[in-house]
């Protein structure tokens, strides 16, 4: 099981520069606020090892979701790296997701991937 303070307190280190607040929304279950007002959800499972979703959610700013998850949904088996993929923008627009198997290291990658797209703006310090 993944140790969530320590995810969260990497995570409000490294990425200080775009995050509001983190909470432990449960057990299994980061929620990130960050400087715009859109949010990640960041959920483990507890049952079935490294099964887990990275979802930043801006429906509300722009009409989009980002998604990476490992949830074997039959209607994405068509992507070369099922049960891995990734909604990009949207539920419907698929594609391959090479985001690490490993939570912790995967968790570190969606957050770079956040950064990258520049649809959050760094706060001033």
């Amino acid at each position: 099981m993944v140790d969530l303070y320590k995810l969260k307190s990497v995570i409000e280190t490294d990425f200080s520069q775009v995050i509001e607040e983190i909470e432990i929304k449960e057990i299994n279950e980061l929620r990130i606020i960050l400087a715009d007002g859109s949010f990640i959800d960041i959920w483990y499972s507890l049952k079935i090892k490294n099964r887990c979703s990275y979802h930043w959610e801006r429906r509300f700013i722009d009409q989009t979701i980002y998604r990476h998850d490992n949830i074997p949904h039959k209607k994405w088996s068509f992507v070369r790296t099922f049960p891995k993929h990734f909604h990009d923008g949207s539920e419907q627009n698929v594609k391959e997701s090479r985001i690490s198997d490993n939570l912790m290291e995967g968790t570190y990658e969606f957050m770079q991937y956040v950064l990258s797209t520049g649809k959050i703006s760094i706060k001033d310090t």
